[in-house]
């Protein structure tokens, strides 16, 4: 239910009983909606159950993982963000790394879209409720096989878009008459008929953020791995953040 994060649900019963039978029978529902604010009140006995958990939860989602020299944002820089370039390059290494022990082949493009990214990373330490709050979805990765026509088809809706969606095995220019051209994967012209392992979400690969040309795909690899976990996973790995530098989109 798409409201219940901003408003409680209250159902009243009202029950009746026949005379015909010995059973219960509900004849009548009745309900109200209660909008829930931080005006809200609580009750004293229902905090006293959830106190332990909340402060469990609490000191697990703030334990140190990294350090990150850098703030991440995705409303800086045109065709690439920091942040972008940085969730790509998880995505794509940690479900690499999944897809090669699954099925021995390797990953060859990462596509995300800039708006699931839902929050910058500040400069210090890093902990696990930055991740919750940069991916607060449940999308979970999955490696689609998909032929280069449609990474093509991608490309054109990128520049289209004018948004920095984060990529990472792709690269492209963009002329000045705002086409496409010299569009690799992994530094190799793109080959139209050849199919490419593809790791992305399960939003996307369904034709989220109208990306219709992904459920194009052939073949989909669920593998069972959370982004949000990926960065988790990535934090843990690592002491400080490295961003990737690596220029994957130029314009003339």
């Amino acid at each position: 239910m798409s409201q219940m994060k901003h408003f409680g649900l209250i159902l009243t019963l009202l029950t009746f009983f026949t005379t015909s039978n010995a059973q219960d029978v509900v004849s009548v529902i009745e309900g109200k909606q209660v909008k829930v604010t931080e005006a809200a009140e609580t009750k004293a006995e229902y905090d006293a159950v959830i106190a332990p958990y909340r402060s469990q939860v609490n000191r697990d989602l703030d334990k140190i993982l990294a350090y990150n020299p850098v703030i991440l944002d995705k409303s800086k820089g045109q065709w690439q963000s920091n942040i972008g370039d940085l969730m790509a390059k998880i995505t794509f290494e940690k479900g690499n790394k999944v897809f090669e022990e699954r099925t021995k082949k390797k990953v060859d493009v990462c596509i995300l879209n800039h708006g699931g990214i839902r929050a910058m990373i500040g400069q210090g330490n890093i902990t696990a409720r930055n991740a919750f709050e940069v991916m607060p979805f449940e999308n979970a990765a999955v490696v689609i096989e998909i032929e280069g026509k449609y990474l093509v088809d991608f490309v054109t809706y990128f520049i289209k878009e004018k948004k920095p969606h984060p990529i990472a095995g792709l690269t492209f220019t963009i002329t000045a008459s705002g086409v496409a051209k010299d569009i690799k994967v992994n530094n190799e012209p793109i080959v139209l008929d050849k199919v490419y392992n593809l790791v992305t979400n399960d939003y996307l690969a369904s034709g989220g953020d109208k990306m219709e040309f992904l459920k194009k795909s052939t073949k989909t690899h669920v593998l069972d791995y959370k982004l949000r976990d990926m960065i988790i996973d990535y934090f843990i790995d690592v002491d400080i953040i490295k961003v990737p530098t690596d220029i994957k989109v130029t314009q003339e």
